[in-house]
């Protein structure tokens, strides 16, 4: 029996469970393939095949399902991924293959929480320098220039690898780091280096949520930046629920009953 093929838009933690699960539960029924934008220098491990690098927009990415006859496009990309997520709306209708997004379950808002929502990163860089003056910036390397003209402002900058060139900010130091993190952890950045604001966008998930807790028990303000609305589509809010999404459109066997 040729093997169903399924393409993961990922670069997410739930990407990569995904893949695990699939190939876990579908086995040699299923060839999954993983695609990355290659914005980090260290991928974390996947399951499957992975691909990395850009399609060329929609036409590019119509071309590759079609090339390789992807029978199921699954967008586990962060929640503002927006140009990718935007890509694979137009490619699978023109192409006519299934897509399914799987959401990442945003953060729910404490009593305690001092939460500034605002449209945009820029946004949050026009008004940091007025919320404070010591400012923990996890916005992503993409996003750091906007923050140029806050020169009042020191900035602990969190970066999945470490920079090949100087940061464009008059103040700030680096760290290191891949999710998950702990509350421990997040609690000794804040205190060690005397942080008095967050910068984040509204991300969501378990795996950055650490921060978002450790800013509450200190009181801190937290700039954030909401989510774009997401692409049209099917949806579903965790792994399982995909898998059940692919058992039922794909009618693969389950690994257990395979020869």
């Amino acid at each position: 029996m040729t093997a169903e093929r399924l393409l993961i838009l990922g670069g997410t933690s739930e990407a990569a469970e995904l893949a695990r699960a699939a190939a876990a539960r579908f086995g040699n029924a299923l060839e999954v393939t993983t695609s990355l934008a290659g914005r980090t220098e260290r991928p974390r491990p996947l399951a499957g095949h992975v691909r990395i690098g850009g399609f060329g927009g929609p036409a590019g990415l119509a071309a590759y399902l079609t090339k390789y006859g992807i029978g199921r496009v699954i967008d586990a990309t962060h929640p503002f991924a927006t140009v990718i997520s935007a890509a694979a709306h137009q490619a699978c209708e023109q192409v006519n293959v299934p897509r399914l997004i799987l959401r990442r379950p945003p953060w729910r808002r404490h009593p305690l929480d001092r939460w500034i929502e605002i449209d945009s990163v820029p946004s949050a860089a026009a008004i940091v320098d007025r919320v404070g003056r010591r400012a923990w910036l996890t916005v992503g390397a993409s996003e750091i220039a906007a923050f140029r003209a806050a020169t009042a402002v020191h900035f602990l900058v969190r970066l999945v690898d470490p920079p090949r060139y100087p940061l464009p900010l008059r103040s700030s130091e680096v760290i290191v780091g891949r999710g998950p993190f702990s509350v421990a952890e997040e609690r000794s950045h804040i205190e060690r280096h005397a942080i008095d604001v967050l910068v984040c966008k509204a991300s969501g998930g378990e795996a950055t949520e650490a921060k978002i807790i450790a800013a509450r028990e200190r009181g801190l303000p937290v700039i954030m930046a909401r989510r774009p609305p997401p692409e049209p589509g099917e949806g579903v809010d965790t792994v399982e629920e995909a898998l059940d999404w692919l058992a039922g459109s794909y009618r693969v066997p389950e690994a257990r009953g395979l020869s």
